[in-house]
């Protein structure tokens, strides 16, 4: 629904911006031809929704995040599968027989900005496996695997059973990964929890939970780590399992974090 002036204003803007800059960098035509190949590339390889996600969805969803009052966005990034299974708070994510990782126990309340409880709310939950791979999107998971619609309680609480996820690369094998080895960054994400937070009369909360002393926190590829969305994790011993950890390696046990959504009124 975007006015022909707007759509104007933004392109016009966007190519002024990129005219700029390849003047100021004296931009040749065997390095334009290059890009050139290189974007055609990305579009044959299907990769369009994983270039932007990682590298401007952050600065869109900054601006979105801006306009809440409510819990801190975060970007959804281009593992999301609709469709995942309905379950009812206390409950654990599918999973296989033997799932690899730590068990993490997720917890919460979904509420709306007055602090009222919203019960049969919707946590849509989505994450990484211990190895770092998304089911549907590795031939490892099976599909489905550590995803759900989990339904709050009550109470608006909802307590989900999983297992702690990995960091991990964004493919390198595509262009998209080329651009980045040819540049010389990393390629890494830090761990995180990915959900869609949906409730009737609310706005729905996209955003992801990070875990306070994990690795990439401060230089993730996708640049989506925001403060507030940094999680305390807890052994469920006692001991706490934030403080002197270098990323999740070598935390043995049963692992807890908790966090409250509040959501703002459509």
């Amino acid at each position: 629904m975007t006015t022909q002036q707007r759509t104007a204003e933004v392109l016009g803007d966007i190519f002024a911006a990129v005219n700029e800059r390849i003047v100021k960098h004296s931009v040749t035509y065997e390095e334009y031809q290059s890009a050139k190949d290189w974007l055609i590339r990305i579009g044959e390889a299907g990769e369009w929704p994983l270039f932007l996600d990682v590298f401007f969805e952050h600065t869109v969803e900054n601006l979105a995040s801006q306009r809440r009052s409510g819990s801190t966005g975060c970007i959804e990034g281009p593992y999301y599968v609709p469709g995942a299974r309905q379950l009812d708070s206390p409950c654990t994510l599918p999973q296989r027989p033997d799932e690899p990782g730590e068990k993490l126990v997720f917890s919460g309340t979904v509420r709306d900005l007055d602090g009222t409880p919203l019960p049969g709310s919707i946590v849509d939950i989505w994450q990484a496996d211990a190895y770092g791979y998304y089911s549907h999107f590795h031939p490892d998971p099976p599909d489905g695997n550590l995803r759900a619609n989990v339904r709050t309680d009550e109470h608006g609480r909802f307590e989900i059973t999983t297992v702690l996820p990995a960091p991990y690369e964004i493919p390198k094998e595509g262009p998209t990964g080329a651009m980045i080895i040819a540049a010389g960054w990393h390629h890494w994400r830090p761990a995180h929890l990915h959900m869609m937070v949906r409730a009737p009369g609310k706005r729905p909360l996209t955003s992801q939970l990070f875990f306070a002393g994990g690795n990439y926190l401060d230089d993730d590829v996708a640049g989506a780590v925001k403060p507030e969305l940094i999680l305390r994790l807890d052994r469920l011993d006692g001991q706490d399992g934030q403080d002197g950890q270098d990323g999740q390696d070598g935390l043995d046990g049963h692992y807890a974090a908790g966090y409250d959504f509040r959501l703002d009124p459509v």
